[in-house]
């Protein structure tokens, strides 16, 4: 026989779960936010005066921000592509730059070699 256990799938001090245990929840307060693709999030926060909701939240389904007007969601964030090294250097020397700069790195290459 296979370690028989009377009380399977409970732990050590594990009792009853309920309100009468824990104490009263909280009051809360559900807010609604949409995103973009018209999902409703629905998240409970503290009704306390010192809670503030906020103005944007994540919407689990698809990751896009949600806010609290339906009829206007916030847009969606721009994701600027990756940029190599050349493309970091080409923002900042023109074409005539860099022909300058090769130039004189193959005039200096030639002087070393003396040719």
């Amino acid at each position: 026989m296979a370690g028989g256990s009377a009380i399977r799938g409970s732990r050590v001090g594990a009792g009853p779960m309920g309100e009468a245990e824990r104490g009263e929840a909280a009051p809360r307060v559900r807010v609604s936010y949409w995103c973009i693709n018209a999902h409703e999030t629905r998240p409970s926060f503290a009704q306390e005066p010192e809670i503030v909701v906020p103005e944007v939240w994540d919407c689990p389904r698809c990751g896009l921000p949600a806010g609290q007007d339906k009829d206007a969601p916030p847009a969606p964030p721009k994701n600027e592509p990756y940029k190599t090294h050349l493309a970091y250097v080409k923002e900042r020397r023109t074409d005539a730059d860099g022909a300058a700069l090769l130039d004189e790195a193959l005039a200096a290459l030639r002087a070393r070699r003396g040719g």
